[in-house]
Order: structure tokens, then sequence, then C-alpha cells
């Protein structure tokens, strides 16, 4: 709901605010596309200085709803922008919006296809090829590679490689991470973690570095105070088109929840704004993509947008993020009982989902493991997400994991992650 639907009603509110408010502010010689562009570019949100506040054993909920919409939300964003390149321009009509919608949706589910394709052929290759076994650098090896192949099969496609590397990760995650030993979970683990940190440090570097590029100040033409207006009109578009899904969405997933302990919070929701108003590498990346040709225009109203982009991305991560720690201490002051609701609301789900399945007026102690006769539609309509989920498990357990490997079904092998004693376990 964050991550897709939330991305694109960001996306609306943010094309439409700033192609009414720039026409106030200068004259500008941005096309329907530049606006379309900016509306996709200020809706993909940077959460990692909050994830690095946010503490995941104190707050399970919040931490997962933060990264989960983090990740998607980027996907999302990357995916609407090249849906927006993609569209011709010549002839704007009522169809247009319908070509945007169908290069989305398009763009959205064949990459996710192609990700989790890669991710299942990744789980076979290390399950089934023996010769990766006892080598932790191969392992790591085709583990690397074979995530790096998805994102040129997406790039080769025209697709969107984000979108493909990130469902490619979780099949991999949930299958291809099992059936490796333990040495090369351990370095896989590091090493990606490493690579990341590194890779956005330099994305900010690169960001510090360029905000004192000169020529771009000068082509961009513009006054001290028309630059400080548009960069102050995105991050307000940006505070109001946060604000016009979290709460609201909110709202609509408390209402589905039958549990007070499953709801969110006011104070929760304001950390989930909050979280997310930060501007960061992937924003950085799409704004130089569209309006810049190898790192350099001569067009003003371009340079313009980059400098913004470079004023909005400094001025939300320095300034949010110096303020996340100390607002999440004030807001969060009792992280233990957060922390027991939603380990409550874990551990009650399945239980009611089973009673869910009993006959009206059964007791469920004397009729532990038979199924009622309620069909699938109802208790899909009752419980739409355990119920999707148990029946997804049953699934998994019974055919995916079996073929594509996984916790407890990969043999026996010294230094393997499934050890003698975990085999027996199991058996037992």
């Amino acid at each position: 709901m964050f991550g897709a639907i939330g991305t694109f009603i960001s996306f609306c509110i943010i094309t439409i605010g700033s192609y009414f408010l720039f026409r106030m502010i200068v004259t500008t010689t941005l096309t329907s596309r530049d606006y379309l562009a900016i509306g996709a570019i200020f809706s993909a949100t940077d959460s990692v200085c909050t994830l690095q506040v946010l503490n995941q054993d104190e707050t399970p909920l919040l931490y997962s709803l933060v990264f989960g919409e983090g990740v998607v939300n980027d996907a999302t964003s990357i995916v609407l922008f090249n849906a927006v390149t993609k569209l011709d321009f010549s002839s704007i009509d009522g169809a247009t919006a319908l070509r945007l919608l169908g290069n989305f949706f398009y763009l959205f589910f064949t990459s996710t296809i192609l990700g989790i394709a890669a991710g299942l052929l990744s789980a076979y290759i290390i399950k089934t090829l023996y010769f990766g076994r006892h080598s932790t650098d191969r392992e790591v090896a085709i583990m690397m590679l074979m995530a790096y192949l998805s994102y040129m099969l997406a790039e080769l496609f025209d697709l969107s490689g984000i979108m493909t590397v990130f469902f490619c990760g979780i099949v991999m995650s949930h299958y291809t991470w099992h059936n490796v030993t333990e040495s090369s979970r351990v370095t896989t683990k590091h090493s990606f973690a490493t690579i990341s940190f590194i890779a956005e440090t330099f994305i900010f570097l690169y960001v510090g570095m360029d905000a004192l590029d000169i020529d771009k100040w000068k082509t961009s033409e513009a006054s001290a105070g028309v630059s400080a207006s548009i960069s102050g009109t995105l991050l307000m578009l940006v505070l109001v088109a946060r604000a016009a899904f979290v709460y609201p969405l909110s709202f609509i997933r408390n209402k589905m929840r039958r549990k007070e302990t499953a709801t969110l919070e006011i104070r929760q929701q304001f950390i989930i704004w909050w979280a997310g108003l930060m501007r960061g590498a992937v924003t950085m990346a799409l704004s130089y993509n569209h309006f810049t040709t190898s790192g350099s225009t001569s067009v003003p109203s371009n340079a313009l947008m980059i400098t913004s982009t470079i004023i909005v991305v400094l001025f939300s991560t320095v300034v949010f993020g110096l303020v996340t720690k100390p607002l999440i201490r004030i807001l969060l002051l009792h992280p233990q009982r957060t922390q027991q609701a939603s380990t409550a609301d874990e551990t009650t789900s399945f239980e009611d989902l089973r009673r869910l399945f009993l006959e009206d007026g059964e007791d469920p102690d004397m009729n532990r493991g038979r199924l009622s006769k309620r069909s699938s539609l109802r208790l899909l309509l009752q419980a739409p997400t355990s119920t999707v989920h148990y029946f997804w498990r049953k699934f998994d357990d019974g055919y995916m994991r079996p073929l594509f490997g996984g916790r407890g079904f990969v043999p026996f092998v010294p230094g393997s992650p499934t050890g003698e004693g975990e085999e027996n376990q199991e058996i037992a």
C-alpha cells in the first residue's frame, strides 16, 4: 500500500503541483514530459537514515514498514519514470493517461516475473550443481553473477533493472541463501552490506562535489530567490504528497485490522511519514538521467532543476536526518510495549486463522487440525492477508522448497547450513 499505491498518489500530487506552481514563480520551458518526470523523480524516498535509527528488535513493525516501503518505493518510482520517458507527447489526449498506466503495469509485472525467474534459476543451479559445494568463492560468485544477470536481462529488454533485482533478491533470500554453506552466508551478508554502504557514500560524495559545480548554477540563470522558491516548492510538495497517502492509507489499514494491537498509532504514522521525507541517491540519479546529457546541460530550465534537486537532497538529508533520532526518542517512549504488541499480534494471527477454518460453535481444541467446510472465498474476505499467507506456506512447503531448496531440503554436506543435528531434530 505505501510502496506502490502511495508512490502513485505522491507522483500525481507532485506532478500537478509543480505544473501549476512553477509557472507562478518563473517562466520555464519545461514540457509535460518534464513535469511528469519531476513527479516520478521526487516520489523516490530515501529511508536509509531512519533505518539506521530504528531498531529491528525494539520496533519490528515500524522497521518492516519503513524498509519495505523504501525498497518498493524506489522500484515503483523508477518504473513510473521509465513509463513516462517512453510516452509520445506529440499529441496529448485521454489515451495518453491510459498508455502511461499501461506502460507502468507492463514494466512492473514483466520486471517482477523476470526477477522471480532469475531467483528461482539461481536457487535451482546452486541446489543441483555439486561443483559449488565446499567452495565459498564459487557459491558467492554464482549468487552475485546470477543477481547481476537478472539486472542485465532487464536492461537488455528495456525493463526496470531495480525492480527485477528487488524480486530476484526476495526469491534468492527465500531459497538460494539456504542452499549455500554457512561461510557463504556470512560472506554474502557482509559483502553486500559493505558494497551498498560504499555505493551510498559515493553517491553523496558526488552530490556534495556537484553542489560546488559553479557552471550549473550559472547555466540555470536563476537568482538566489528563484532557486530558493523552486526548491522550497518541491520540499512543500514532498511534505504534502507524503501526508496525502500515509494517513489515509494508515486509516484504511487500521479499519481492516480486527485487533487493537495490530493498528498503527498516530505517532507511528508520523514516524512513517517522516521516514519518507528524505531524498537521496535514486532522486539524484533520475534527475541527472532526465535533465542532463553525460552529466552536463546547456538548457537553463534543466540546469535549474538539477540545482534544485541538489538543494532538496542536501537539505532533506541533513536537516530531516539530524532530527530523526531525537524525534523517534520523543515519540516512541515505550519501545518495549510496541515490541510486545507486535509480537503478540504475530503469534496469535495463525491461531485466529486456524479458528476461522473451524466450524462455528466447535471447540478448536477438540477439532485440532480438522478444517471446516467454509469456502476459501469467505475466509479470504474475513482474513485476506492471513489466508493468503496460510495457503502460500502450504504450497511453498509442499512444492517449491523440495524443488528449489531452502531450509530443510538440502542434503547433508559437512559445513553446509543444514547440519546433521538439524536433520535429526526435523525427523523427530
